[in-house]
């Protein structure tokens, strides 16, 4: 069998080294990716071979660039910035929790139907590592992960988009000093057990409780964020 030209088809070995690295990397509250120099020297391949990788990502949608600024996990939300920065501004963090409680649960519903055990493999993962987060930054790189994760899940572009869309609203608006202390979740964090519930609904294809148990999730942090404020 021919071996593909390395200029046009990156070997897969590179694409799922990347994968496996971008998974485990605590990234900023943007999704922001380190530096091209720097993935590349990580990763021990050429700027070329990384470029090649993070055009495959980029066509699946598990990423987005944007000139100037830089590469970023997950799929473009809206065109610009100044989009985003707009909407943001005219929202506030109760507006974007009720819009999350609207869409997630209908989210989960569909996850529960139509995902697949790779896609419960990863949300299980994002289960055990945001466990075991030492961070409170850290532990929202994985529960943010974890929603997307069942977002990508539904299978359906659009309301991945609208998920995109809103979570990157979400990170704009201003939150506030909303953790003071401690500087992890404790161990029996209500998102903990919530998510797990979640995620054995999505697992069991049922439907009504995946929506359910998501409902409930959102309504307690709306709840817990609201009394902080």
């Amino acid at each position: 069998m021919l071996t593909p030209p390395s200029d046009t088809h990156p070997e897969k070995g590179i694409v799922t080294q990347l994968r496996g690295y971008l998974a485990q990397l605590d990234l900023p509250e943007d999704g922001r990716l380190p530096p091209e120099r720097e993935l590349s020297a990580a990763l021990g391949v050429s700027r070329t071979e990384l470029r090649k990788a993070l055009d495959v990502l980029e066509a699946e949608g598990q990423l987005w660039r944007h000139v100037g600024k830089g590469t970023f996990m997950g799929s473009r939300p809206l065109d610009t910035f100044a989009d985003i920065a707009a909407l943001a501004r005219r929202s506030n963090p109760a507006e974007v929790m009720r819009a999350r409680i609207v869409m997630e649960p209908e989210i989960a519903r569909a996850a529960a139907f139509t995902a697949t055990p790779a896609d419960i493999a990863e949300m299980r993962m994002c289960l055990a590592r945001s466990r075991q987060a030492e961070t409170w930054r850290q532990y929202e790189t994985w529960d943010t992960r974890l929603h997307r994760t069942i977002a990508e899940a539904s299978q359906n572009t659009l309301l991945l988009g609208l998920f995109d869309t809103l979570n990157a609203v979400r990170r704009a608006v201003t939150w506030g000093r909303l953790r003071t202390d401690p500087v992890k979740p404790h161990a029996d964090h209500h998102s903990f057990a919530e998510h797990e519930a979640i995620v054995e609904a999505i697992e069991h294809r049922d439907i009504a409780a995946a929506a359910a148990a998501m409902r409930t999730h959102l309504q307690t942090v709306e709840r817990k964020l609201l009394d902080r404020q």
